[in-house]
């Protein structure tokens, strides 16, 4: 049954997003791992419409928040106005209360509001005048961003990025690809229909949990860790970072049909998972820094 709804999801989304079966796989299985996904990309490439047609296929509350330069924290989080009949406070919820949050060109804001989404994206919850409010749950932020040498941008700060599971980069269409979108007369902003909803998602994440992981397998991915930290360009990976690449790996096997690891399920999902982790100055390094420790670290078989 999971597998078959699964299948199904995939099926949808490749309906949308012509010609990418690899990115669709990874935003899927980054959701069920509970992960953050930021896309990168330049403009038109799709990012948007895939984090949509996530959020629809997956029965999910979606809000679009597009970032702007002079965006506050408070257009995010929501804000307290004072009610003058029951002469108090009352908070006001921002777009960030749905269970996924598009932060489109999340890049464009400034460093300010761009932390305001650091203890959601952490803790799935905001704090506003010293009050908690939880956020919805599943909660799922979905960025996007364009490349940094485009103007009016700001980098993103490591803190923010190690929130983020996974960055994906959909790139341009094969001919065949885009040859069928052009023919293709679908109006991709109507509805998708859903294949789950939040409460099916959630039991799904919890068999990914399940997802038998062996000693050697985790030696295999405390081996790729350590070795990021000897490099001497690049940062190291951090503990949140071996985490979600053993989350994320159990999705990817648990999406092919499999309740146990193999090395090549973390090889598939590692340079996803680390490269803008390791980045130090552009996606180049992180990508090739990444490919050297595949290259370099061999499972224990």
């Amino acid at each position: 049954m999971p597998q078959a709804v699964i299948e199904q999801a995939l099926q949808q989304l490749q309906q949308v997003l012509i010609g990418k079966p690899r990115v669709i796989r990874m935003a899927l299985a980054c959701i069920l791992a509970r992960g953050h996904l930021l896309i990168e990309d330049l403009p038109g490439m799709g990012k948007t419409t895939l984090s949509q047609a996530l959020a629809q296929t997956l029965g999910l509350s979606y809000q679009r928040i597009q970032f702007t330069s002079d965006m506050l924290p408070a257009d995010i989080l929501g804000v307290s106005i004072f009610d003058k009949q029951q002469a108090e406070f009352v908070f006001h919820p921002g777009p960030i209360f749905r269970q996924m949050v598009l932060a489109d060109e999340i890049n464009r804001a400034s460093p300010k509001t761009q932390s305001a989404l650091l203890e959601a994206m952490a803790e799935q919850q905001i704090t506003i005048d010293g009050i908690t409010h939880l956020l919805p749950r599943p909660f799922f932020v979905v960025a996007t961003q364009n490349p940094s040498e485009q103007s009016g941008t700001f980098p993103l700060p490591e803190s923010q990025l190690d929130r983020f599971m996974m960055r994906l980069s959909i790139g341009y269409p094969s001919q065949d690809a885009e040859l069928k979108m052009l023919k293709s007369s679908n109006d991709k902003s109507l509805p998708l229909p859903q294949c789950l909803s939040a409460m099916e998602l959630t039991q799904l994440q919890q068999q990914c949990d399940q997802v038998a992981a062996s000693d050697a397998l985790l030696a295999y991915i405390l081996a790729l860790v350590e070795g990021s930290r000897e490099l001497n360009e690049g940062y190291g990976l951090s503990p949140r970072a071996a985490k979600a690449l053993l989350a994320a790996a159990r999705a990817w096997a648990f999406i092919h049909g499999r309740q146990y690891l193999v090395p090549e399920d973390v090889q598939a999902i590692f340079v996803a998972v680390a490269e803008h982790r390791l980045r130090q100055s552009n996606q180049q390094q992180g990508e090739q820094l990444s490919l050297r420790l595949l290259s370099t670290i061999n499972p224990i078989r």
